[in-house]
């Protein structure tokens, strides 16, 4: 099943209705967007000359073009690569070189980033700015929507990884499906009257979850100002009914934050589904206090995009239960469809309440790293996903994230390995060694702090971070720096991170 046919499908049954609207104001119909795409993959497959299965990345912030970067690819029979567009033009370029992207659409604000990451690439993929004269006369003659199977590529995903590079995981139409088939049976069920509201990154999550509206005939909205504004989000859910939104938990603080100054309408958000990262129990009951029985909660991994488990609003609102707070601060239960298991080392199932790491298997699971046989086999061990993270099962099956035995940094909904920081801080003379840490904080769920051993005298703050600035995206730079004479080590040399974490 190709995703892409459920826009052929809304656009024969449901011409006249909305299908992505910019800001408040209509901005495409179901037919409009459906003989957009169309069109435009007709050039993807004929002018360009891209055969099934190649890939077009989408360097691109949030746009109502974002609908078409992504289905006009899959109706040609290809795969989309987004990229978070906050990564930096070095991060880019490695995306492009592994992908073999052959094409890129890209918006203006990103145009010259791609530029300099498409010469890094050294691959030579043609760049169409997104809403331009040049985007338009790209289109030629419409072709029919490709006819695929579940197991035909769809989506890229290049998640950063231990090694320091990002690998790519290789998600399905049949992924994109089951993804879709758990929001309508954990999250909820959707109707065509309901709107998407992308204030998230559509490169991640939000874009993921276009994928369930458009199943159900929804339509999408983007801000006028591409990103989120908390005014702007509540000014539009005065003009679009029965919204949905996902959010990670820094921007639901900052809406939460705003709707108390403020006292806004939210009569038209439905939902806000919040994800990407832990969200304190203290933040989600001031959450539900100031907007109300609106959130639930999603746990993915981008190899298991938003689909390993799920706390529903019902759940969520059930202050009488004599569980609830124990409750709300897990993940929830399995999605269905989804086999989830916590594992000791030993790869046995462990008892309820005991910690191991969590580990799913089903349709939701990515086929693989793409060109990378050996992560996938790290990653994928009899059908199963080994995720890395560390969690316990409670008697009611809820599912409570306990620590990343990857050391993943999560700030502000965005995934940061250490491993990456830490290579591009010991390029700097005046480091010795170097280790990155995570540490609490209230607005960005995690900051990145580096304990540093110099070398020689320690090196200006300001001198590190342009170092930062200049090899890694600005979000993945340490909010502070913490000099040390040594760090703490085991008897194999391995940096202790638990005793800099005590530090902190």
């Amino acid at each position: 099943m190709n995703i892409a046919a459920f826009l052929e499908r809304a656009a024969r049954n449901s011409p006249d209705r909305t299908a992505v609207a910019l800001g408040a104001a209509r901005w495409a119909t179901f037919a409009e967007l459906g003989g957009r795409v169309a069109r435009l993959a007709a050039a993807l497959r004929g002018r360009l000359g891209l055969g099934r299965g190649d890939r077009v990345a989408i360097v691109m912030a949030n746009a109502p073009e974002y609908a078409e970067a992504l289905l006009a690819p899959w109706w040609a029979g290809l795969a989309v690569v987004p990229v978070n567009a906050k990564l930096h033009p070095k991060e880019i370029a490695w995306i492009l070189a592994d992908s073999g992207a052959r094409a890129v659409f890209v918006t203006p604000d990103l145009a010259a980033a791609a530029a300099c990451a498409a010469r890094e690439a050294g691959t030579d993929p043609e760049l169409f700015e997104a809403g331009s004269a040049a985007w338009r006369a790209l289109e030629a003659p419409a072709i029919p929507c490709e006819r695929l199977g579940r197991a035909d590529l769809a989506w890229l995903f290049y998640t950063s990884g231990t090694t320091g590079r990002p690998k790519g995981a290789m998600l399905t139409h049949g992924n994109l499906l089951a993804m879709a088939e758990g929001y309508f049976s954990d999250v909820e069920p959707l109707e065509a009257s309901r709107v998407l509201l992308h204030a998230a990154p559509m490169s991640h999550g939000s874009g993921l979850y276009l994928v369930p509206y458009l199943v159900a005939g929804a339509a999408q909205a983007v801000p006028e100002s591409g990103g989120f504004d908390a005014d702007e989000v509540f000014a539009l859910l005065r003009a679009h009914r029965g919204t949905g939104m996902f959010a990670a938990p820094t921007i639901v603080n900052r809406l939460v934050e705003r709707a108390a100054g403020t006292g806004p309408d939210l009569s038209g958000l439905e939902t806000l589904v919040y994800g990407g990262g832990p969200m304190y129990v203290a933040d989600l009951q001031r959450a539900l206090d100031v907007m109300g029985p609106r959130f639930a909660q999603i746990y993915g991994q981008g190899e298991s995009p938003m689909t390993i488990t799920a706390l529903a609003k019902s759940v969520v609102n059930d202050r009488g239960h004599p569980r609830w707070l124990e409750r709300i601060a897990s993940v929830g239960r399995a999605q269905s469809g989804v086999e989830v298991a916590v594992r000791g080392e030993d790869g046995a199932d462990l008892p309820t309440g005991a910690i191991g790491e969590v580990c799913v298997r089903g349709d939701v699971v990515m086929a693989g790293y793409w060109g990378n046989p050996g992560a996938t086999r790290q990653a994928l061990q009899d059908g199963w996903l080994r995720t890395g993270d560390l969690a316990s099962f409670d008697e009611e099956g809820f599912l409570t994230l306990r620590d990343r035995s990857k050391d993943l940094i999560i700030s502000g909904g965005s995934n940061i390995y250490p491993r990456e920081v830490e290579e591009a801080l010991l390029a700097h003379p005046g480091v010795a060694e170097v280790s990155v840490v995570g540490r609490p904080d209230g607005e960005w769920g995690e900051a990145v702090v580096a304990f540093v051993v110099a070398r020689g005298a320690p090196p200006s703050v300001h001198s590190l971070d342009a170092h930062c600035l200049a090899r890694i995206a600005r979000f993945k730079r340490p909010k502070e720096y913490r000099f040390v004479a040594a760090l703490p080590k085991n008897h194999y040399g391995k940096v202790l991170k638990t005793e800099l974490r005590a530090l902190l």
